[in-house]
């Protein structure tokens, strides 16, 4: 089982299970392609990129608001879910836009923080 499914598989089970063990993220890349085509959502890159910060910074605001501004724990709320799932839409759009498989580069990045890791004992890049 190559490295990214075992994860999913670790991480995410009722979604490999409800996929059926089909590539998970091509699978949210097709359901957003025909989205945009249903609904006339085809923008350029630069566009979906702006999309993206711009719903990225949508769960920043419910995560302030959430934890009361660091006074209290966040929790997870539906507004806070919705607001992620614009994020995943944004970021599957814009790899829709530019032709990129998002399990590959799921993959590529997967693997260079496990050899990060294995080299370093920190994933980080510094």
């Amino acid at each position: 089982m190559c490295g990214i499914r075992a994860f999913a598989r670790r991480a995410l089970p009722g979604i490999i299970l409800f996929c059926d063990g089909a590539k998970i993220m091509n699978n949210y890349q097709k359901l957003a392609a025909e989205m945009a085509k249903k609904y006339g959502l085809s923008r350029d890159a630069m566009i979906r990129y702006a999309d993206l910060v711009s719903e990225v910074g949508e769960v920043g605001k419910e995560l302030l608001v959430g934890g009361d501004y660091g006074d209290k724990k966040i929790q997870p709320t539906e507004s806070l879910a919705r607001e992620l799932g614009d994020v995943v839409f944004s970021l599957v759009s814009l790899a829709n836009c530019l032709n990129l498989d998002l399990e590959e580069c799921f993959a590529a990045a997967a693997e260079k923080y496990e050899i990060r890791f294995s080299q370093s004992g920190r994933i980080g890049s510094r």
